[in-house]
């Protein structure tokens, strides 16, 4: 029952994000996000132009809540617009982006627009990246496609699936289309290989001391050194002088007699 539901959200989303992207104009938001609330379905849009998602007065958001209410039985959908903070790290900004510059300016420029696209997702902090051209399109009479790679890019593995963004986007040009992918590694992650030494603990050392402490110190040495030590308690030791001399026999019958008499 969990993954039937977790199914079905998903392919809500799905259906979701593909209604959004027709009403919208191209490369306008990059990806879509559907939450549940006490008041209702939050839907949140994420763009790297804020501006032409809600329209002017907000006439876009006020227009797609109206049909998701209508086409999709939500009771109280509410749509939130988030912007992106650098667009430069994100896949599908940078596909929608080298895309236009096809329609733009045609195929003749892809090298160019690889290498640039590139040094921009590097610069903007990524740990590696990808750029993928390929299609009728490109005019180029070795191969059909062009892989711009730079900075280190897990290819498979746990990391590759949960952290690495991957987004593609097809342009339709007279000679044929073009498909670019895109494929980063962001910085917000530690990969396994990223071995690290601990620095040696630096020995807490105490501040120098001031003139006035010096002194004061040689004082208190000083004076330790000048004070003359206690003296210790002896116990006193009884001599000659101190016991009573013993009667000799004589004197003994001396007094004798005279207690006698």
């Amino acid at each position: 029952m969990i993954e039937k539901k977790m199914m079905m959200q998903k392919m809500k989303e799905h259906v979701i994000k593909r209604f959004i992207s027709k009403e919208l104009p191209r490369s306008c938001y990059s990806n879509l996000e559907l939450k549940k609330t006490p008041l209702g379905e939050k839907i949140l849009i994420y763009t790297s132009r804020p501006g032409l998602v809600v329209g002017g007065k907000g006439a876009n958001v006020q227009r797609l809540t109206e049909m998701l209410r209508r086409n999709f039985q939500m009771e109280n959908p509410q749509i939130e617009v988030v912007e992106i903070e650098n667009p430069s790290l994100d896949p599908l900004s940078v596909a929608e982006k080298i895309v236009s510059s096809f329609e733009r300016f045609g195929p003749k420029r892809f090298k160019s627009m690889g290498y640039s696209a590139l040094q921009d997702i590097m610069n903007a902090g990524a740990l590696g990246a990808e750029v993928v051209i390929s299609g009728r399109g490109v005019p180029s009479s070795r191969s059909r496609r062009w892989r711009f790679l730079a900075g280190h890019l897990k290819k498979s593995g746990d990391i590759s699936e949960s952290h690495v963004k991957r987004a593609q986007a097809v342009a339709h040009l007279k000679s044929g289309s073009v498909g670019v992918q895109v494929s980063i590694l962001t910085a917000d992650i530690r990969l396994p290989d990223d071995i690290r030494l601990k620095q040696p603990e630096q020995e807490v050392t105490a501040p120098p001391r001031t003139e006035s402490e010096e002194i004061l110190q040689q004082a208190a040495f000083k004076k330790k050194r000048t004070k003359k030590p206690a003296k210790s308690i002896q116990q006193h030791q009884p001599t000659e002088e101190d016991t009573p001399a013993e009667d000799t026999p004589a004197e003994t019958s001396l007094v004798a007699e005279g207690e006698l008499s």
